[in-house]
C-alpha cells in the first residue's frame, strides 16, 4: 500500500474572456489539478517528515502532466503555483511535504523554468477553499501574472487526508495594466527579472 493513497483527482479549468472590460483577443486559460490523498501522519507527531517527500514525486509529475494536457499542451503556459490543504487531524507541516514534489513536478514538465514556484498551505475542514498563488514561471517580478485561483474539493480533505494542488495559466490577467516588468522584457538570469 502506498504511503499517500490517492482517493480522487479533480481538474478545474477557467477560460477568462473579460473581467469587466473589453473582451480579450484570446481568452486566458487558467487551471488547477487537485489530488485528495491519505495522510499517513494524521493524528500523530512525526519528527522526520522529509523522507516522505520522495514518495510524493510521482504524484507531482502525474498531476503536472495531467494539468498541462488539460490546458492544451505546454506551449503558452507561463505562470504556475502550488498549494496544500491539510485535513483537521493533520498539521500545517504535512502540507509542506508538497514543496519539492509539486514544484519539481512542474519544473520537470515545463522545461526548467527559472522563478520560484509560489506556494500556500493551510489546515481546514472538508470543503474548505484555498487560494493558489500564480506568478510568471521565469520572472517573479512580472506584475501582469500576479494572480490566484480559488479551488476546493467538496468532499475533501477528510480529517485524515491532504489535498495537494498545482495551478498553471496561459497569459497575463486579461486586463493587466499595472506596469512594471513586462513578460517581453524578461532577462531570465535569476528567476526574478
Amino acid at each position: 500500500m502506498t504511503l499517500f493513497r490517492l482517493r480522487k483527482m479533480t481538474l478545474v479549468l477557467d477560460e477568462i474572456h473579460h473581467d469587466g472590460g473589453p473582451d480579450a483577443t484570446s481568452p486566458r486559460l487558467r487551471g488547477a489539478v487537485l489530488s485528495v490523498v491519505s495522510n499517513p501522519f494524521a493524528g500523530r507527531y512525526e519528527p522526520d517528515l522529509q523522507p516522505a517527500m520522495e514518495a510524493l514525486k510521482p504524484l507531482g509529475l502525474r498531476m503536472a502532466e495531467r494539468l498541462i494536457a488539460a490546458l492544451g499542451g505546454r506551449e503558452g503556459i507561463d505562470a504556475y503555483g502550488k498549494g496544500a490543504l491539510v485535513g483537521e487531524a493533520g498539521e500545517l507541516e504535512h502540507g509542506a511535504l508538497w514543496h519539492a514534489p509539486g514544484g519539481y513536478g512542474m519544473r520537470d514538465t515545463l522545461g526548467a523554468p527559472k522563478a520560484i514556484v509560489p506556494s500556500t498551505k493551510k489546515v481546514g475542514p472538508m470543503g474548505a477553499s484555498i487560494d493558489l498563488p500564480l506568478t510568471h514561471l521565469n520572472a517573479s517580478y512580472v506584475r501582469s501574472h500576479f494572480d490566484a485561483m480559488t479551488v476546493s474539493v467538496p468532499d475533501g480533505p477528510r480529517a485524515d487526508e491532504i489535498v495537494f494542488a498545482l495551478v498553471m495559466a496561459k497569459g497575463p490577467r486579461v486586463h493587466s495594466r499595472m506596469g512594471g516588468l513586462e513578460a517581453s522584457d524578461i532577462k531570465g538570469e535569476d528567476g526574478l527579472r
